[in-house]
């Protein structure tokens, strides 16, 4: 068997590696730090959502009971339910606040709350904050 000669390299083929390899590698880091920054967003959200889930929760456990025809009736009242979903957002929420509190059948409480995200690492391509708000909705264990 015989070598083949090999060719000659014309001088503008150096370092066409070296900058393909940087420039994979600026994009892995941006597609890393986006990630990040979407699961970080991903969180706060599911965050939020816990902290509605407890408000309303807690929420639908301020009712006023009563009796009528000798059953036990449990009431939730606008105020009550404000109250109590008030109580909960102040001592879990952090940066959280409670938009919304009220009960629209009188036995179902339901409960807004908002935040803001703000990016853990910030890059070119995700914005500086996003408002999240998240909604949930609790019934009295009494009806």
């Amino acid at each position: 068997m015989r070598a083949r000669p090999v060719p000659p390299r014309d001088a503008d083929d150096e370092g066409s590696v070296l900058l393909l390899t940087l420039g994979y590698g600026a994009l892995a880091l941006v597609a890393v730090l986006v990630c990040a920054d979407a699961t970080s967003l991903y969180l706060a959200q599911k965050r939020l959502d816990s902290l509605a889930d407890a408000a309303a929760l807690a929420a639908a456990d301020g009712f006023e009971l009563s009796v009528e025809n000798g059953e036990p009736v449990a009431l939730l009242t606008a105020d009550g339910v404000r109250d109590q979903a008030q109580a909960m957002v102040d001592e879990v929420g952090g940066a959280a606040s409670l938009v919304s509190a009220g009960t629209p059948d009188g036995v179902s409480a339901r409960v807004t709350v908002a935040g803001t995200w703000h990016p853990p690492v910030l890059t070119l391509f995700v914005p500086d904050g996003v408002a999240l708000e998240a909604t949930a909705t609790s019934r009295t264990a009494l009806r």
